[in-house]
């Protein structure tokens, strides 16, 4: 029987964590987007300030999988939120339920620190999709996501 743990990463986690995020940015076809270093996640996770938390799942004792999140704020609410920005099972521990144990993880973490939701996005060609319906979370067709980045987002900062 296949031993499945969650826990909270630590920082001697980082070269993990990265190499999961790179497995990633591999399935999501973006396998050159990866621009964190060790030293980023570092000082992000485990530094003076402290911008996101992550979980690791092990199968019999070796990682394989990991939820990286971080909070928001609802207005409307008057509460936090959770984003969750990253959640990875390799290929070889898939099917194993480990990836809704990280769910389930990151859920207790909200509940516990009153955040009233949690958000995600998914690429709409990842069969991801389905797994995130069968927990209850659902696609949300009044809201469409925009993004500004690079040097569109420098030139915005130059404005007057």
């Amino acid at each position: 029987m296949d031993e499945i743990r969650i826990r909270a990463a630590v920082p001697e986690d980082v070269p993990v964590i990265l190499a999961l995020i790179r497995e990633l940015a591999r399935f999501e076809k973006q396998p050159d987007a990866v621009v964190a270093t060790e030293a980023d996640l570092l000082r992000d996770g485990w530094g003076p300030t402290p911008r996101f938390g992550c979980a690791i799942a092990e199968l019999n004792g070796a990682p394989c999988g990991f939820a990286l999140w971080f909070y928001n704020y609802s207005t409307w609410e008057g509460r936090a939120g959770i984003y969750l920005e990253d959640l990875y099972v390799s290929p070889a521990a898939r099917g194993k339920s480990i990836g809704e144990k990280l769910m389930v993880e990151v859920a207790r973490i909200a509940v516990a620190e009153g955040a009233r939701r949690l958000d995600l996005n998914v690429l709409d060609w990842n069969p991801a999709r389905a797994f995130y319906h069968r927990l209850g979370i659902t696609h949300r067709d009044d809201w469409l996501p925009y993004r500004i980045d690079g040097e569109a987002l420098k030139q915005l900062a130059k404005r007057g």
